[in-house]
């Protein structure tokens, strides 16, 4: 019962100390806040994350095809995927073929033929000058929105359209697919999370969190030094140190409680506006930011308990006299052995799971958190000794200097408190920017494709001859278009009506043949044989061989008779080379001028297409041309790199971490210097009535700044590539280190705390006058 009631002591001194005590606890609850706030958007984080992957499920038709015929439930669906300046926009193309036909979700009715429900973020783009040359690609009129429960976030680009033109139809590798569903549901197997990507899960949790908890601990001691003076006073009325000690951890908590709830206000605020952040491409909507009642419990328990923990742990070097506070004189040095235990004990707990890789199975999640965490709490055992090692063997310089060297030999402590969020942060992002590049080339593999020749692939797979060649002449008359290769592409068999023996043949002028082989020499009416392709025909053809040509291949659909065709007796070898798509192409290569003269084969076509570098907007216009030949033409941009679906999502998941810890560090920075200003107001006051320049006094403030923060981001990379060492080893991967990632590292947290030094300057030129000295 006397630790209650000197715990409730110490609160009500926290909230009737007057104006200095309010100011004192507003700006503990405040750095506090910030810090709850973020915890709850982390315990957020994976409940919005599922119910954004919830709605895919819902409205997913991949696995949903029926082989049933029409019905009165069932519903044609064209997948008409495509991109906008960069963003993905979702289509789907729907025909109802009974009454009862599926509605996708979202959407409260089915849209009629040459209308359709779009997003509202796609609404909006296509009333805008910027969606002009998407509105061409759309042609549909908008009668209806599509509701959330439809969409992945409220920044999603998505439409829903009517058709009455759809016909079952699979072309070739599904490129374009027109599918019967019965229902919405995603049906494809869930790949499962492999052990690497479940270790960087675990990692970047508890890199995000450790700085967190790092700045609740340092704005729970704000206020110290008048809190020991006031506390020597309690001592001189009669209270024991037992009684000072809980008294002032009564004020901590008092500071985390009302924090906890200035937190809790931050997020509900914050939480309205998260619909409007896009990070990575990553949209959430607001009401998805729901955190769990139990962890919400658990951060509304948890902070209080440390704030109380935190301030009895510190109170154990503050020896409260009746007459004085003993800090107040040279403290004694600090012992450095007990420091490295934490880091030794952590690699101790990483240690045995080294060279495991991903063939292993699953990494020990308890052990991954323990020595993760243990090795960054080395940063905050370390930093202080090394701060205080530093600064007692500095002096000289400027006076400026001299008042900052000897401010921070009389309390490192402080100086290390103020750095120490900064410095794990830098720590573990250092240990990350490695993880993740020696796992990228797991996840992040080269498609093989060549921008340099083409930057984009439009297949054209309308069987009609003749609508091919006005398609292909549009797309070469595109303005910003410089240049076009078409390769045509059918089977030919060995036999008549022999399908499964086939040799695929690809058709082509000279110029457009010497993109998918490198030819001796060429000119129309020569033929090739392919060497060296993707894969070799069950039989080499020789000249003079006869190969029965199917109009049905190709991925054309055509129907019509084979075409009875003798490879030409001057058929020449050539090697095969990747097309821009980055495939061999085997079999047969032959010019038109080859093939009989009365055979118009309908060919499944390929055009590569290059534009202008320097106009922007060609693509799109190239896929406007495609759109109109097809409204489901799976025409794209061809990309050098594939990257992972789950690999990326983690990465936006650090993305959108790492931008929220950085605003964390900065806010906390700012208060917390704006607290060490308010602390030393009388004295710089006083040193300004004397006469002290305020240039001065400012690069005084700054020195106090930089000389922590550079010994602390040179401890902070230091246990990165230590950290980044042993989880390298962990994934089986050889220990290197490509510095640029460290040094943009550093440079980002010395960025935040210049950044935050500066907005402190015009509150530390108020505070540098002489009516600051006035005491009521």
């Amino acid at each position: 019962m006397s630790l209650l009631r000197d715990l409730a002591l110490g609160a009500r001194f926290a909230l009737s100390g007057g104006r200095e005590g309010w100011t004192r606890t507003l700006l503990t609850a405040v750095g506090v806040g910030l810090g709850v706030a973020l915890l709850l958007g982390t315990t957020a984080l994976p409940g919005a994350l599922n119910a954004r992957q919830a709605r895919d499920n819902a409205r997913s038709d991949y696995g949903a095809s029926v082989d049933s015929g029409p019905a009165r439930d069932t519903l044609l669906l064209g997948r008409a995927d495509t991109q906008y300046q960069g963003k993905d926009v979702r289509g789907r193309l729907l025909q109802p073929e009974g009454p009862e036909a599926p509605l996708p979700p979202g959407v409260s009715a089915l849209p009629a033929p040459g209308t359709m429900a779009a997003s509202p973020a796609l609404r909006e783009l296509l009333a805008s000058s910027q969606g002009s040359l998407l509105r061409e690609r759309l042609p549909y009129a908008i009668t209806s929105t599509i509701a959330d429960q439809g969409l992945l976030g409220p920044h999603e680009l998505a439409y829903y359209a009517g058709s009455d033109a759809l016909k079952p139809r699979k072309e070739v590798n599904d490129a374009v697919e027109v599918i019967r569903v019965k229902a919405f549901v995603n049906n494809t197997p869930q790949e499962k999370l492999d052990p690497i990507l479940a270790l960087l899960i675990v990692i970047i949790f508890v890199v995000l969190l450790m700085p967190v908890g790092v700045f609740i601990a340092a704005a729970v001691r704000f206020g110290g030094d008048r809190r020991d003076r006031r506390l020597a006073a309690l001592r001189l009325a009669g209270a024991d140190r037992r009684m000072t000690r809980w008294m002032a951890a009564g004020e901590a908590l008092a500071g985390a409680v009302v924090g906890v709830v200035i937190g809790a206000l931050f997020f509900v605020i914050g939480r309205q506006y998260v619909g409007d952040i896009t990070i990575a491409g990553l949209n959430v909507f607001p009401a998805d930011v729901d955190p769990s009642p139990l962890l919400a419990a658990g951060v509304a328990v948890a902070v209080p308990a440390s704030a109380v923990a935190v301030t009895l742990f510190a109170m154990r070097s503050v020896v409260v006299e009746p007459l004085g506070v003993v800090r107040t004189s040279m403290p004694r040095r600090r012992r450095m052995w007990w420091r490295v235990l934490p880091p030794l004990a952590g690699v101790g707990l990483l240690a045995p799971m080294m060279g495991r890789g991903r063939d292993s199975g699953m990494f020990n999640q308890a052990q991954v958190i323990g020595g993760t965490v243990l090795l960054l709490i080395g940063v905050t055992a370390l930093l202080p000794w090394l701060v205080e090692a530093v600064v007692r063997r500095l002096g000289g310089g400027t006076l400026g200097w001299q008042l900052a060297v000897r401010r921070l030999q009389l309390t490192s402590g402080s100086a290390a408190r103020m750095v120490n969020g900064i410095a794990v942060a830098v720590a573990g992002a250092i240990a990350l920017q490695m993880l993740f590049g020696a796992v990228a080339v797991d996840y992040v593999k080269s498609s093989g494709e060549d921008t340099s020749r083409a930057q984009l692939m439009v297949p054209l797979v309308d069987p009609s001859p003749d609508t091919q060649a006005r398609a292909i002449s549009a797309l070469k008359a595109t303005t910003g278009v410089t240049g076009a290769v078409v390769l045509g592409s059918l089977d030919g068999g060995e036999k008549a009506k022999e399908p499964q023996h086939f040799t695929p043949v690809t058709i082509g002028t000279c110029a457009d043949l010497s993109e998918a082989a490198t030819l001796p020499s060429c000119k129309d009416g020569d033929a090739f044989v392919a060497t060296g392709g993707a894969w070799e025909p069950e039989r080499a053809l020789a000249p003079g061989d006869t190969l029965y040509l199917d109009p049905t291949s190709g991925g054309s659909g055509a129907k019509g008779a084979e075409v009875r065709w003798t490879v030409p007796a001057h058929t020449r070898k050539a090697a095969a080379r990747p097309d821009p798509s980055g495939q061999r192409r085997p079999g047969l290569l032959v010019t038109p001028g080859a093939l009989p003269h009365d055979a118009r084969l309908p060919l499944h076509s390929t055009v590569f297409v290059s534009t202008n570098p320097g106009d922007e907007l060609a693509k799109e216009r190239v896929l406007n041309v495609a759109a109109k030949v097809d409204p489901l033409t799976p025409a794209r941009t061809l990309s050098e790199q594939h990257t992972s679906a789950r690999f990326a999502g983690v990465r936006k998941g650090l993305y959108i971490g790492a931008a929220a810890v950085l605003m964390l560090i900065g806010a906390s920075l700012l208060v917390s210097m704006l607290e060490q200003l308010r602390e030393r107001r009388k004295l710089l006051s006083a040193l300004v009535a004397f006469g002290t320049r305020r240039s001065t006094l400012s690069w005084s403030v700054l020195w106090q700044t930089a000389v922590p923060v550079a010994l602390g981001l040179a401890l902070a990379a230091g246990v990165g590539l230590g950290l980044g060492s042993v989880l390298l080893r962990m994934v089986g991967r050889p220990v290197t280190v490509d510095w640029i990632p460290v040094a943009s590292m550093v440079g980002i947290g010395a960025g935040v705390v210049l950044l935050v030094t500066a907005l402190s300057l015009p509150p530390l030129w108020r505070l540098m006058r002489p009516d600051g000295l006035r005491t009521e």
